[in-house]
């Protein structure tokens, strides 16, 4: 079935021709290859299994902590680290003895609350280096490598996890900041990729599926870890974890191309449709990048305050959530596991039917790519920070509070089709490094989160997590209202063509 097509880098006012997207300039019609049948989009199946496998291996010793740490729920004092507010289920009682029980023969350690928590903010030391050069030089090279072997490399890390405990929680600590290190490089390689691959019409619908592996992956391997520690120990959560990974790379190196011009099993069809649709912007940028241009760009730093905003909140659920689910509401481990899992399912869902429905909007001409973003972004920043606030309210109902969580982080969702993708809308060829740049500063809220969250909470009670709360829904408001007002969906100029890829192309 043919369509008309658009030229998503054309503009008759400006200089560059690339400088404004979607006009309603007719170019000549190209069949469009059926997307089911595509190699596009087995590239979008292959990435949101290789971020299913990355956020596996992130999310895993949150879990498999509780079993190494011998004794973990007696190091806290109930009278002075566990909230009496709400009242303990006699199930919780009879069963949380229960749950951390280990196979004969399985170590475990005798880890202070402060080292586990060094231990478990170690991976994002590496993962802040590698952002920025990764997203430079798969926008440069090309991200197949970059991808695939920091998925590979953070795998067979994994794998050494269960000795290097045994040394002791220093060499635990470089190992997770070197798996770290290698895991940066994944999501700017990404990015980089589908500026090369995603016709603009596609760009969302195969951008959040492929992204939303990640929330795949967290509700995956949440509960199956859980599972996994208590019925083979925890060392065969990082065998089978790290194995997983190293049969993901190995597809990967076998199936997937840099661009559509290098794929060895893809029509002329599709190559020539990819091509034409995403136009010169769909090339590798020269050695020089326009740095000064970026740090004053303020759509650019609209996204960079909406993501790190938006961040504040993921990583307080991420790195929080469990010792809520805890402390508060008295939930035991395979309770905690589960519920702690549901948020991602609907962030999971929210992020896929978004991209397809903002993709639709942009087929239709009902709305410019500005638009698009702004409403997505405003409904997946603002509206999450209202039910964010209400879980403040919700007391003692576990319940209640887990809806109320649940609902917040799927419609958060949403902000995938938003800002999440916008830096490939404002500079195709930089869309690597631009993402490196944007998920450095967004990891900062890693880093800051957990932090304020043990000041705010340092007595366990309902009141000191209802300020958590208030606090992570009003910084996610203000990163919804900034790029509502300073974001936008078209090509910056400083994003234009440069002299050494332009004599490439035509060459």
């Amino acid at each position: 079935m043919a369509q008309t097509g658009y030229s998503i880098n054309s503009t008759a006012d400006d200089q560059y021709s690339d400088t404004t997207p979607l006009l309603k300039k007719e170019v000549e019609i190209i069949p469009v290859t059926p997307k089911c049948c595509s190699v596009r989009c087995n590239l979008a199946a292959m990435m949101f299994f290789g971020f299913a496998v990355v956020y596996g291996l992130r999310v895993n010793l949150s879990v498999a902590m509780v079993a190494m740490v011998n004794g973990t729920s007696n190091q806290l004092s109930p009278s002075n680290n566990i909230s009496n507010e709400c009242p303990v289920p006699n199930h919780t009682l009879d069963n949380s003895s229960q749950n951390s029980e280990q196979p004969d023969g399985v170590p475990n350690y005798a880890w202070t609350p402060q080292t586990q928590g060094w231990v478990l903010s170690a991976f994002f030391f590496g993962y802040l280096f590698t952002q920025i050069p990764g997203g430079y030089l798969s926008g440069r090279f090309g991200g197949k490598i970059f991808l695939g072997g920091g998925v590979l490399g953070t795998a067979a890390l994994t794998l050494l996890t269960p000795l290097s405990a045994q040394f002791g929680p220093k060499w635990l600590f470089a190992l997770r900041a070197l798996e770290g290190f290698g895991e940066g490089v994944t999501f700017p390689a990404m990015m980089a990729m589908w500026a090369r691959w995603a016709p603009p019409l596609e760009r969302a619908r195969l951008m959040t599926f492929s992204g939303a592996g990640s929330s795949f992956g967290a509700f995956v391997a949440l509960p199956l870890t859980g599972f996994i520690c208590q019925r083979l120990g925890w060392p065969a959560v990082f065998y089978s974890c790290g194995a997983v990974g190293c049969l993901w790379a190995l597809f990967w190196f076998f199936l997937v191309s840099d661009e559509p011009r290098a794929h060895p099993r893809i029509s002329d069809q599709e190559k020539d449709y990819i091509i034409n649709s995403v136009g010169a912007q769909g090339t590798a940028h020269g050695w020089s990048v326009p740095v000064r241009s970026m740090a004053i760009s303020v759509p650019l730093w609209a996204i960079i305050i909406s993501q790190m905003c938006s961040n504040w909140s993921y990583y307080t659920l991420l790195t929080s959530l469990p010792i809520y689910m805890e402390t508060i509401l008295h939930f035991n481990l395979q309770q905690n596991s589960m519920l702690s899992a549901l948020p991602y399912l609907g962030g999971w869902l929210s992020a896929v039917g978004s991209g397809v429905l903002a993709d639709n909007l942009l087929e239709r001409e009902l709305l410019s790519v500005t638009a698009v973003r702004k409403i997505f972004t405003f409904i997946g920043l603002f509206l999450p920070a209202l039910f964010l606030v209400a879980v403040g309210f919700s007391g003692c109902s576990g319940t209640l509070a887990v809806t109320l969580l649940t609902v917040s982080s799927t419609l958060g969702g949403v902000s995938a089709a938003g800002v999440f993708i916008n830096q490939i809308d404002i500079a195709p060829r930089y869309a690597g490094m631009l993402l490196g740049i944007t998920n450095t500063f967004g990891t900062i809220p890693g880093v800051l989160a957990p932090i304020v969250v043990g000041y705010l909470t340092k007595d366990q009670s309902v009141g000191g997590w209802r300020h958590v709360f208030w606090l992570s829904g009003a910084v996610s408001a203000f990163g919804a209202i900034v790029y509502v007002i300073f974001g936008t969906g078209k090509i910056q100029s400083w994003a234009g063509m440069d002299q050494e890829s332009e004599t490439r192309i035509h060459s």
